[in-house]
Parts: structure tokens; sequence; C-alpha cells
């Protein structure tokens, strides 16, 4: 059916039409094109003085969704790994750090990419097309092999590792995560973590973060644990064994999962005192600054354990004391991470101090008495004095933050008093959450908290090679 519109209703339909097309807005002028891209290579290093192809530049990463299966009795990882990022610069091609493993493919927002392998352990990736700076993307790589059989550098350098009981464990400083998946393995590009993990039935993967997924089918456990706080690459870990493994929760309803090797159970009642050590050190330091908890107790004789984020992995030999130390690394270290190599002492140093502070409240230690005693050995020992604490060098990052650095720490404690001393350890902490921060960052914090020229100090027990001056050798109470 046809309707009719009467005539005088046409005439005021025209006159409307006539006015409300002379009252219309414009058309919307057309956007401007996007201005032309200047695509170039990212750099193949981060810039770290002491390891400057680490790393790399064009790009940061925002997540890394790693996902690897790994069957113990071959020895053999796939792995199937996104690296999220934001362009930092008009890319035609850029690096990702990988060591060792064979890649199959490379895609980069689901589009085939060309890669070539450079170096020890460099991954250039060649888009399809250039990337536009600012843009969010995906690169995904497949890529397998035997982690074990790649070279290392030894030290505190350990890589991927088979565990005497036939799983696997992967621990490393600087380098750890490029021994099984594609990343950035710069300090200075911290990013969220997922990983999913197929393993056969029987065995169980430990990683950072919250559990929050698994499942088993056709004989194959998969289980996914994800980090939400950004972490460094070297903090990322996965630990795959037999393990027996406890549950529990943080006051504040924050998840703690500790996992034992077989031959580690004897240490469970170390595991379950966890809650007490980050409750003491909330106190010095402030909130816990990541959101899960735990640890991984290997039995295995490597020669450091190490604050693997939010689940620290440990030594045969790691003790209640070690657990305290790498507790207080997720403060100093793992949510405030060093700038550049040359910064350790930010973590060492501080984490280090922990251990006095918790023998000071459990033990009534008298630390002025303990620092008298150790000075007393050590004042006649050069090679106690030698080691930088700042700027030591390559290769020379863990000389003397553990013994010399403790001193130091203890002796600033005396020079600027107890309430600012109590002030540095919450408030640090608090001004780079989740940041990088330099040894610069760090003096510089702590003379405006003071109000005190600090610089002697700082230059006599941080960046000398001598003991330091009776002025800053014994400042405060130190003196009696």
């Amino acid at each position: 059916m046809r309707s009719r519109v009467p005539t005088a209703g046409l005439v005021l339909g025209v006159v409307c039409a006539l006015i409300i097309g002379c009252s219309a807005d414009p058309p919307p002028a057309t956007p401007p094109p996007p201005p032309p891209m200047n695509p170039a290579p990212g750099a193949s290093g981060a810039g770290d003085p002491y390891y400057p192809m680490d790393g790399n530049g064009g790009y940061d990463a925002a997540e890394y969704q790693v996902g690897i299966t790994y069957d113990p009795a071959k020895g053999r990882l796939d792995g199937d790994t996104t690296v999220i990022a934001k362009a930092t610069q008009d890319l035609n091609r850029y690096n990702l750090d990988l060591r060792g493993l064979t890649v199959q493919s490379v895609e980069v927002d689901g589009k085939p990419a060309k890669f070539a392998r450079e170096g020890e352990f460099e991954l250039v990736v060649t888009p399809a097309g250039p990337i536009r700076n600012g843009t969010t993307f995906r690169t995904k790589v497949v890529y397998g092999g035997d982690p074990s059989a790649t070279p290392k550098a030894g030290g505190s350098e350990n890589g991927w590792q088979k565990s005497k009981d036939g799983g696997a464990f992967i621990v490393g400083e600087p380098h750890s995560a490029s021994f099984w998946y594609p990343v950035n393995e710069t300090p200075r590009d911290k990013a969220m973590f997922t990983l999913t993990a197929r393993v056969p039935d029987g065995w169980t993967v430990i990683s950072n973060g919250r559990e929050i997924q698994k499942t088993s089918a056709n004989g194959w456990t998969t289980t996914a644990w994800q980090e939400r706080t950004p972490v460094a690459a070297y903090l990322t870990t996965v630990a795959i064994d037999k393990f027996t493994v406890d549950r529990m929760a943080l006051p504040d309803g924050t998840p703690v999962v500790n996992a034992y090797a077989p031959g580690a159970e004897g240490r469970r009642d170390t595991g379950r005192r966890l809650p007490e050590i980050i409750g003491f050190l909330t106190s010095k330091f402030g909130p816990y600054p990541v959101d899960a908890a735990g640890g991984v107790y290997l039995d295995e004789d490597i020669h450091f354990s190490l604050e693997t984020q939010t689940r620290p992995t440990y030594a045969k030999w790691a003790d209640l004391i070690t657990v305290v130390h790498e507790t207080a690394h997720q403060w100093f270290g793992d949510s405030v991470t060093l700038n550049s190599w040359s910064d350790i002492c930010l973590n060492e140093c501080l984490a280090s101090y922990a251990q006095w502070l918790w023998q000071e409240s459990r033990d009534n230690e008298n630390l002025d008495d303990r620092y008298r005693a150790a000075l007393e050995i050590m004042r006649g020992s050069p090679d106690f004095w030698t080691p930088k604490l700042v700027g030591m060098g390559a290769g020379q990052e863990f000389h003397g933050v553990y013994d010399k650095g403790i001193l130091a720490v203890h002796a600033l404690r005396r020079k600027i008093g107890e309430g600012a001393f109590a002030r540095l350890l919450k408030e640090w902490p608090v001004a780079y959450r989740n940041a990088n921060a330099s040894w610069a960052d760090f003096e510089a914090f702590t003379i405006k908290l003071s109000e005190q020229d600090l610089r002697p100090f700082f230059d006599a027990w941080f960046h000398g090679t001598a003991i330091p001056p009776d002025a800053e050798l014994l400042p405060g109470t130190l003196r009696g």
C-alpha cells in the first residue's frame, strides 16, 4: 500500500526541510593523513654499560605470554611465546633476545615475519610492514630445543638446569629468561608475565604470581601462572618437579605457595614462617609490594638463591635467614628495580641489611656491637675494603655487597639517625614502586630526606676502595 501526503503537509515539509538544510552543520572535515613514517631498526642493546648488548631498543615490552611444553624424560622444550610491546619509534626491524633454541617461525600481528639470528643471542625480526611509533604490536615466536644444552657463563648465570631427580629449573642473574623464551632481557624494561606450561601427568609446574588455571587431558597437565605486577626478565622463573606443595595465605588474603622438591621436604617448617617474615618486613619497609608469595625449595647445591618475583628460588643450603634476605628483595630489587647493573647495591646491600634487622628484632642482637666486632676483624684487611659497592665494574657486581654492604648500611643508619633511616626504608620503595632507579637516585633521595650533606659518607663507603675515615666509619652511636 502507498500512502498519500496531503498538499498542505507537503508544502510545510518542504519549508521545514529548507530551514533545516540552511541551519545544518557542515559535513565533518576529512581527518588529515597521518604523518609520514621514518622507519629504522631498533637498537640491538638497551645501553647498560656493563652488558651493552643485553636488551634492545625501539619498543617497550608490556607483557610476555609464554607457552611451553616440556617432557623431562626427553629434556626438550617446545615454546610458543607472544611478546606484546609498544613501539617507541617507527620500526622496520627490531630484536629480541633468545639463546640457543631453534626458531621455527615468527609472526607480527598475525602476519609472517622474516627473522635471523645474529651474535650469541640476538633474534632479529623484520615485520611484513613498518610499525608506527606508539603502536602496540604482538610478536609470536615458535621455537624449541634442549635449553640445558645452551652455553652459560657460570657464576650467577645457571641457565636452564636439569635437577637430579629428572625435573628442571631456571635461575640466573643477570641472564636467565633468554634461555627459555624470547625477551627484551634488560631490567630497564619490566613487563607483565603469564606462563602456560604443559608437562606429563605426575609433574608439577611452579612459576611467578598466581596460579590461574590447571587442567589435565591425555596424559598431560597444563598449568597457567600469571604475574600482573611488572617484573624484570631475570626475575621470571619456572620449576618442574614432583613437588610437595603447601598453600596458605597472608592475613590480607594474598596467596602463599611453597613448593618443595623431593629431598627438600625437611624445610617445610621454614617455609611456613613466611607470613611471619613478611609481616616483620612490612613493618620495616611498608606494604608488601607484589600480589603473591611463597618459595621454590630445591634439593640442588647451586651456590646462590634468587629473588624470583613473588616466589624466590632456594638452593639446598638455604636457611631461614636466606628466606628473610630473598623476601626483602621483593621491595629492594623486584618492586624497585636497578637501572644498570652497576646499581646492584640497591638490591643486595639493602636486602642483606634486612638480615641484621631480623636478628636485631628476633634475637635481640645489639647491632652496634656486631658492627664493631666485624670492624675489629676487617680493619686490617685491604681485600675487604677494595671492592666498590657502586660502579664496581662488569663481572664484579657481587663482590662486597653482602658483607661490606651490610656495614655500610648500618653506618648510614647511624649517620642519618634512627628516625630518618626508618623513613628511608619505607619511603624509598614507595617513591620508585614498580619502576627503575639508580644509585645516584638513592643518594639524592637520602640526602634530601635526611637534610644532611652525605657526599663524603657516600664517597667513602660506596665509591671508595679503602677503609673510610673515622668520621664516616664511626658515626653517631658507633663512636661509643
